[in-house]
C-alpha cells in the first residue's frame, strides 16, 4: 500500500473524532447549552471548491521545540548570535512580539549594524524592528519569499499552535508568551484595511454533526506529552465571544455551527508589503547559504539574529527542533468567500492568494516528527472533498 493510500485510510477513521476535538477546544470541552439557539439566519455564498480546482499542493516542516521558541544569546567566536526560532505552528502569529524580544537583546549589545539570517516570518519582522530602531540591517538568506517555509503556512492567527509541551509551560514562559501574543495581535490591527488586504478578519465556522461529545479512549490514553493550550486562559479578551446556529438556520443541513472571528494573513500580499517596507527604508538583502556557524566569520557584523526556523536544526546542530509536517491544498481563489470552515478534521481558510485546505489529523501529533516534503495527492483531495461535501445538495 502506498504512503498516500495509507494516510487516506487513517484519515477516514479520524475525521469525526477530530471535528469534535476542535470544537471542544472552542468551547472549553463542554457542550454549550446555547449551541442550538437560533439567533439569526446564517447565509453564506456557496463555496465552489472541488478537487479538480486544486492548483498546488505544498508541504512545509514547522519547527517545534518542547521548551518553546529559542530566544537566548550565544557567543560564536567573535560573533554574538541572538536566536529567534522554534515557534512550532505559531511563527507568524507570534512574530512581532518574539522579534521585539530579540531586537531588545540586539540593542543591548550597542551595535549599530546587524545581520539577520533568514527571510521568513521571524527574519522579516526582526529586520524591520531593528531597522525602525535606527540600525543598519542586512538580511542573509538562501531563499526569499515566496520561496521560504513561512510562505507555506496556513495563514491564520494561532499563537499557541504547538508552541511547547504543557509540562514545560512554566509561569515565566506563560508570561513571555502572553507578551509576545499581545504585542503581535496589536501590531496586526495596524495592517487591517491596507491595499491588498495583507491582514483581515474572517468568520471561522466550526461545523459538527451533533451535540453529543464522543469518547476518544485512544487519544485520551496517549502517553505522549500534551501540548500547551494558552490562548483561552491568557487571552480571553482579544476576540469577541462566538455565537451558535442550530440546524435549519445555516446552509449545512442537519448540523450544528459555531461561528467565531479569526485573524487571517494573506501571505502573498503580507510578505510583499514587509519586503517593500524593509527595502524602501534602506535595508539590504544578500543571497547566501550558511553550512555552519563558522561561516559567519566572514560577515561584517559583530551581532547576528538567527531566524532560520527549522533550518536551525542543521545549521546549529539543534536536535531539540522537531519537524511537524503540514500540507496545504491550494485551490482557485473565490473573492466573495470571507468565511473559514472546520469539519471532520479538515480546515478551510479563504485566503485571497488561493483557498487553502488542510487535514488536521488526529490531534497535534499529526505530522509530528515527519520531515518528508513529498506532496500527498490523496490527502489533498480528501481535504477539499470533505469541505465540499458540506455544500452537497439534497
Amino acid at each position: 500500500m502506498t504512503r498516500g493510500l495509507k494516510r487516506r485510510a487513517v484519515l477516514g477513521g479520524l475525521a469525526a473524532a477530530v471535528a469534535v476535538g476542535v470544537l471542544d477546544g472552542c468551547t472549553d470541552g463542554r457542550v454549550r447549552p446555547d449551541l442550538a439557539v437560533d439567533r439569526e439566519k446564517l447565509t453564506l455564498p456557496r463555496l465552489r471548491a472541488t478537487p479538480d480546482r486544486i492548483t498546488a499542493i505544498t508541504v512545509c516542516t514547522r519547527p517545534f521545540r518542547a521548551d518553546g521558541p529559542r530566544l537566548d544569546v550565544e557567543r560564536v567566536g567573535a560573533t554574538t548570535i541572538v536566536h529567534n526560532y522554534g515557534h512550532g505552528g505559531s511563527g507568524w502569529s507570534l512574530s512581532w512580539g518574539s522579534s521585539g524580544l530579540a531586537a531588545d537583546k540586539v540593542l543591548a549589545t550597542g551595535v549599530r549594524d546587524v545581520g539577520v539570517i533568514g527571510c521568513g516570518a521571524l527574519g522579516l519582522t526582526s529586520a524591520l524592528l531593528l531597522q525602525r530602531a535606527g540600525l543598519r540591517v542586512t538580511i542573509y538568506a538562501k531563499e526569499l519569499p515566496p520561496n521560504v517555509r513561512s510562505s507555506l503556512a496556513t495563514g491564520v492567527w494561532t499563537p499557541d499552535s504547538r508552541i511547547c509541551f504543557a509540562e514545560r509551560a512554566t509561569p515565566e514562559f506563560r508570561e513571555r508568551w502572553e507578551l509576545m501574543a499581545r504585542r503581535s495581535f496589536q501590531t496586526y490591527q495596524t495592517f487591517l484595511g491596507l491595499p491588498g488586504e495583507p491582514v483581515e478578519y474572517i468568520d471561522n465556522l466550526f461545523v459538527r454533526d451533533d451535540l453529543v461529545p464522543h469518547p476518544h479512549p485512544e487519544r485520551d490514553a496517549d502517553p505522549r506529552p500534551k501540548f500547551a493550550e494558552l490562548q483561552r486562559t491568557l487571552l480571553p479578551d482579544l476576540l469577541p465571544n462566538p455565537d451558535s446556529f442550530a440546524p435549519g438556520s445555516h446552509p449545512f443541513g442537519p448540523r450544528y455551527v459555531r461561528r467565531a472571528p479569526q485573524l487571517m494573513f494573506n501571505l502573498g500580499a503580507y510578505q510583499r508589503m514587509l519586503m517593500t517596507d524593509f527595502l524602501s527604508d534602506g535595508g539590504q538583502v544578500q543571497i547566501r547559504e550558511f553550512h555552519s556557524p563558522a561561516d559567519f566569520s566572514g560577515l561584517p557584523h559583530r551581532t547576528l539574529v538567527n531566524a532560520t526556523g527549522y533550518g536551525a536544526r542543521a545549521l546549529f546542530g539543534d536536535e531539540s527542533v522537531t519537524p511537524v509536517r503540514g500540507q496545504l491544498a491550494r485551490v482557485v481563489p473565490e473573492p466573495d468567500i470571507h468565511y473559514g470552515l472546520i469539519y471532520h478534521g479538515v480546515a478551510f481558510v479563504p485566503r485571497r492568494d488561493g483557498l487553502v485546505f488542510q487535514v488536521l489529523g488526529g490531534g497535534d501529533y499529526f505530522g509530528f516528527g515527519d520531515a518528508t516534503t513529498t506532496p500527498d495527492r490523496a490527502e489533498a483531495e480528501h481535504a477539499v472533498s470533505t469541505i465540499a461535501g458540506l455544500f452537497a445538495r439534497g
